[in-house]
């Protein structure tokens, strides 16, 4: 298979499954439980239907937001993952690479593999920090400094991963930083040699945001632990609130899903929050982001910066959340599975795409831009 002959999210992700080995690609693929609030993030989509208008005059399209003080080209984001060198070498740098191709945002997460600094270098667009909130506090305020000098337009502080989902799948194989594979596990590894003398030929794996302060060599600390034994449980608004405070700038909360979450958020000044269940990955049975979007913009949509992610696979989704008042919408797997077929060329096939499908799909419901979207456009079954 070649990525030019990659045409949509099913085809990256059949792709991605023949380079990788299993453990790896079930890191990517799996959730938690009986991982049905990963199958919902899309199937959400589904209960919402287009109405199209004709005979617009429809011509050139303007497809440019501006979320949280940042100016987009196109009203998709890739959303700050961890670890995406294993996936692929490149890693966090072609997701850079590729998102400044094309004038959006992407993210480095505090287990990515490259540093803040180096992603920065190589786009000058828009890029967040994605964190965790850590027992020592000095640490955060270390983290965030470090941001600061790093030239980081947005703090996104992660609000729902204050433990570990219970993905069963890691479970069975093994998966874990170091590695703690089973025979199961080891075996699917020998099955795709490439991907080992991919992994062995290039530059040692790191967690460049964390090596100075987590020992994930030795066996040490495992990424599981990592959640369990250094982020902190007891988060709270006024912790969060301090951070605001310290930070003094655009200050993002991924993982709200109430109305009285989000209402805290504006009070407390944050200018964005991202419903978000963690792509399935934390709670199971959560709802899904895009069925809570409409009442919590009704909510806060004036007063804040209502963003969602979760099973976007379509440029059809993405009109449907911006018809619901999203300002933006992430994707995550949507190009981690080209990232790891094909590196900076799968990203850049798969954001291609969807500014191609958001064009077309513009065109066909006879709107010229899509900050015209509303909800006109949509009606729910």
């Amino acid at each position: 298979m070649r990525i030019k002959n990659c045409y949509n999210f099913h085809d990256f992700r059949r792709y991605a499954k023949s380079r990788l080995p299993r453990p790896i690609f079930d890191y990517i693929d799996g959730a938690a439980d009986d991982e049905i609030t990963y199958r919902r993030n899309t199937a959400s989509f589904e209960t919402c239907d287009l109405i199209p208008n004709v005979l617009r005059g429809v011509r050139d399209i303007d497809m440019s937001v501006t979320v949280m003080g940042q100016q987009l080209a196109m009203p998709v984001y890739c959303s700050p993952t961890a670890l995406q060198r294993l996936f692929h070498h490149q890693g966090e740098r072609a997701v850079a690479a590729a998102a400044a191709k094309y004038g959006t945002m992407f993210g480095v997460s505090s287990l990515g593999t490259v540093s803040l600094e180096e992603a920065r270098a190589i786009s000058d667009g828009p890029q967040v920090y994605q964190f965790y909130f850590h027992k020592d506090r000095g640490l955060n305020r270390e983290m965030m400094a470090r941001a600061k000098s790093a030239g980081i337009n947005v703090m996104m502080l992660t609000v729902d991963s204050i433990t570990g989902g219970n993905r069963e799948r890691d479970k069975r194989t093994g998966f874990a930083i170091p590695f703690r594979l089973t025979l199961a596990g080891l075996a699917q590894f020998a099955m795709k040699p490439a991907w080992g003398i991919d992994y062995v030929t290039h530059e040692r794996f790191r967690l460049p945001q964390l090596e100075n302060h987590v020992d994930m060599g030795g066996g040490a600390l495992s990424i599981s632990r990592y959640f369990t034994e250094m982020l902190d449980p007891a988060l709270s608004w006024d912790d969060v609130s301090e951070m605001v405070r310290e930070w003094n700038g655009q200050f993002c909360l991924k993982g709200v899903m109430s109305i009285e979450d989000a209402k805290e958020a504006v009070r407390i000044g944050c200018t964005g929050i991202v419903l978000s269940n963690h792509g399935g990955r934390q709670l199971d049975g959560s709802r899904a982001a895009f069925d809570q979007l409409a009442e919590i913009v009704d909510a806060v949509g004036d007063q804040i910066d209502v963003i969602m992610d979760g099973g976007v696979q379509r440029g059809t989704h993405v009109l449907k959340a911006l018809a619901l008042g999203a300002k933006a919408v992430g994707v995550g797997r949507y190009y981690l599975f080209p990232l790891a077929a094909a590196g900076q060329a799968g990203v850049e096939r798969a954001l291609e795409l969807m500014k191609i499908e958001i064009e077309r799909d513009m065109r066909l419901m006879g709107c010229n831009s899509v900050r015209n979207l509303n909800r006109e456009h949509i009606r729910f079954r």
